[in-house]
């Protein structure tokens, strides 16, 4: 359990911004702050790392503070069980693959859970080439598997797909799934793509000026009903059709396009360039919108 009730006074492009987060995250959960550029995702993710130090409050790890203004602990970052992936990779130029793996290693941890890291994520032909050889998607595996050596309590990701064409950031989203279930991790992710939300996220937290908004599941956050069905994808409405008393709505999912046969009432209040989530329900696709735009509890 990581419980987190802290203030910074940040300064925002519109002034004086007072970041407040009261959060509560179960172990081995993954969450998604969401957000405008500037609600403070960034700023929450290096307060939790050590990077930047509260005016107040208490963050607690597994029963063991790491920060209490009442009580003067602030531990420094390396003593804090982080794993930090940047959307820059910081990734060490002068080093190979393995070298950078390895300069994460802390006294007396065997190398084994190197080769072990690079087995996971597929980095075994790239071990002993440098990060300027690599595409961005290599070198997001390689920050990935750099920031798992240390075996962290807590794996915060920056946005670390943001920079990737949508191929490449399918099979990243692959494999931050694959790492933090078989590493049993408590992930905190920050992204602005809903969809990739939905597909990765337990929980997502909307933050709006350094408060938290709403707090749930995806699909309560963002969509206005509750979806089942054997399938659902997230995609982007390219265009609304009429055909006699029927709408097809085309559907951009990914790379691929799709027609849903709709009713009025299901497009009344669909608009070219919403998001949607295509799901099925009693094998008849249906659409429902997803809505970015939610504030608080309804």
């Amino acid at each position: 359990m990581i419980k987190i009730d802290i203030h910074k006074a940040l300064q925002a492009a519109e002034g004086e911004m007072n970041l407040e987060i009261d959060l509560q995250i179960e172990q081995g959960q993954l969450i998604t702050m969401y957000g405008e550029s500037g609600a403070g995702k960034t700023s929450t993710l290096r307060i939790l790392s050590g990077l930047m130090k509260p005016d107040s409050g208490r963050i607690l790890v597994n029963e063991t503070a790491w920060f209490d203004s009442k009580t003067g602990i602030s531990l420094k970052p390396q003593k804090r069980k982080i794993g930090f992936v940047f959307q820059d990779y910081a990734l060490f130029p002068n080093m190979t693959v393995k070298e950078n793996l390895e300069f994460a290693l802390q006294k007396g941890q065997g190398k084994n859970k190197i080769s072990e890291l690079i087995e996971i994520t597929e980095l075994g032909g790239l071990k002993d080439r440098k990060p300027d050889s690599l595409s961005g998607g290599q070198k997001q595996r390689v920050a990935l598997a750099r920031a798992l050596v240390q075996q962290p309590e807590l794996l915060l990701l920056d946005e670390p797909l943001a920079a990737l064409d949508p191929k490449i950031r399918r099979k990243l989203q692959d494999y931050i799934l694959k790492v933090h279930r078989e590493f049993k991790l408590t992930t905190i992710l920050v992204s602005h793509d809903i969809g990739e939300i939905i597909k990765l996220s337990d929980m997502v937290c909307i933050l709006e000026k350094g408060k938290i908004t709403r707090l749930g599941a995806p699909e309560d956050v963002f969509i206005n009903k509750q979806i089942s069905g054997k399938f659902k994808f997230t995609g982007d409405v390219l265009k609304i059709q009429k055909e006699d008393v029927i709408y097809i709505v085309t559907v951009g999912i990914q790379s691929n396009v799709v027609k849903v046969v709709a009713q009025e009432d299901e497009i009344h209040n669909l608009s070219v360039g919403d998001k949607v989530v295509v799901a099925s329900k009693a094998f008849n696709p249906i659409l429902y919108k997803i809505d970015s735009t939610k504030k608080g509890p309804e």
